[in-house]
Order: structure tokens, then sequence, then C-alpha cells
């Protein structure tokens, strides 16, 4: 079930859709399971911003090396977050599982960003 308050991650990963979000409170909090070890977290505290999508350059570094939290961070830098909520919102009601076996689900097993972000968007593959 979303949580829409958690919003997402420093790195883009979606808290607000986490199966593990009943227990974690976001990377911002204490609870966050990877905060000592994170480069994301590191990274962007260091340069005083809450999250990643705020950066200028194009980065691959730590998760956004991974597809998902790469494209969700694009989604946010073009659309803006109150936008990428709306979507992943609307997609839980279409039933689209950020989480279905494991952290894998239906935004995962994209090869092109951009195909991401048009099913973030549209919820259609």
């Amino acid at each position: 079930m979303m949580k829409r308050e958690l919003g997402i991650a420093r790195c883009g990963l979606a808290c607000c859709l986490c199966s593990e979000n009943v227990k974690c409170g976001g990377c911002n909090s204490e609870s966050c399971p990877d905060s000592s070890r994170c480069e994301n977290r590191r990274c962007s505290a260091e340069k005083g911003l809450s999250h990643c999508y705020e950066c200028e350059q194009d980065c691959k570094k730590g998760l956004l090396g991974k597809m998902k939290p790469y494209g969700f961070t694009l989604f946010v830098k073009r659309y803006g977050m109150d936008r990428l909520l709306d979507c992943l919102e609307e997609n839980e009601r279409k039933g689209i599982i950020y989480h279905r076996e494991g952290i894998d689900g239906d935004y995962d097993g994209f090869d092109d960003v951009e195909k991401l972000i048009e099913f973030i968007r549209t919820g259609k593959r």
C-alpha cells in the first residue's frame, strides 16, 4: 500500500511503495538499514542536496547504476516529485506492483530508461 508521505529515497527508489516501509522510515531516517554505507546518501548530503534528482550531474553512482532508481530520478528531474507520486499512485490502482517478488516488481526489467519513464507515466508497457 502506498505511503505517499515517504516519497522517494535520495537515489530514486520509491520508499512510498517499498514492501519494507512498515518498519523503515526512509533513507533520511535512523531506521534505514543501509544509511551508513549508502553512496547516494553520502554524496547528496555532502553536496547539501536532499535527493540525487537535485544534482545537475547525470550520475550513475551507487544505486543510480540500476535502471529503476535512475529512471525514477530522471522522471523527477523532468516532471517533478508530485507528478511521480501521482503516477505511482495511479499505477498502483491499476494493479502495477513495485515489489512483486523480493525487491523486483513491475518497474524492473527495463533496459531502456525512456521506456521505463513512459511506463511510469502511462502504466503501459
